[in-house]
């Protein structure tokens, strides 16, 4: 008998996701330009901020949507400090696992979903455990994890970009986004998820998983300190000369 229960691989699925169409070289160009002045601000290669196991990850993002950092990651110690592993939190009450996470955006949401998350990865796996992901192409895991309810483009980039697996994926956040559609590399209508492949067409396809991290992580940090969602400060933006939107306000 075997020490340890064979796990059988589950296999790919192909992504139901729309492929972006290729963008024109001076989007590329632009895209690139962007992420030279940015990493100039913001001293890139820039470290991760933690190494979490996939399945860890994939929780700590189901809890930060729609929520502060701080918040959020309070709620995941929580998570922790509360129950030895996961298929604790699994097999534990809907409402203890609510009101441990209390402090986060939607609780009586979230706590559901992050039973409902863990019973799916069980069922398709056969354990609580994505290490698997890492054998499989980007395209294949993000479209493995959005086969699963409540997983969109944003958490699975962020699964797979964040933690220890450290695959080449680019997650879009509401501010990595606002100043894509404020320079212009996406359209004023364009929607977070389907910007996610807009936005990774327009990069280099061989960039690192350490690159496109730092491309997340640079366009995020200029929303949060320079391109705020009311009154950005284009007055000292390093992008204002290429910033449609800068040279409007600045205009007026």
């Amino acid at each position: 008998m075997p020490l340890f229960p064979v796990i059988e691989l589950p296999a790919p699925r192909r992504s139901r996701r729309a492929e972006a169409p290729a963008p024109s070289d001076a989007l590329r160009d632009k895209a690139l330009e962007i992420h030279r002045r940015l990493c100039g601000v913001y001293d890139c290669p820039i470290p991760y901020f933690h190494s979490l196991d996939p399945l860890s990850e994939l929780i700590s993002s189901l809890l930060s949507h729609r929520t502060r950092n701080a918040d959020s990651g309070r709620a995941f110690k929580a998570l922790r400090a509360r129950w030895p592993d996961w298929a604790a939190v699994e097999e534990a009450p809907v409402e203890e696992v609510e009101e441990t996470i209390r402090g986060v955006t939607w609780p009586e949401l979230k706590a559901p979903r992050i039973k409902a998350v863990l019973a799916a990865v069980r069922e398709r796996v056969g354990a609580l455990d994505l290490a698997f992901l890492e054998e499989m192409s980007v395209d294949e895991a993000r479209g493995w994890l959005e086969g699963i309810p409540g997983i969109g483009p944003k958490t699975s980039a962020a699964v797979l970009s964040f933690s220890t697996l450290r695959m080449p994926a680019l997650p879009v956040d509401s501010h990595h986004h606002r100043v894509a559609q404020r320079t212009g590399l996406i359209g004023p209508k364009v929607d977070v998820g389907p910007s996610h492949g807009m936005l990774r067409a327009q990069l280099p396809a061989d960039w690192s998983a350490q690159k496109l991290y730092d491309n997340h992580e640079v366009l995020m940090l200029h929303g949060q300190r320079v391109c705020f969602h009311r009154s950005p400060a284009c007055d000292r933006c390093v992008l204002l000369d290429i910033c449609p939107t800068g040279q409007s306000r600045r205009g007026a």
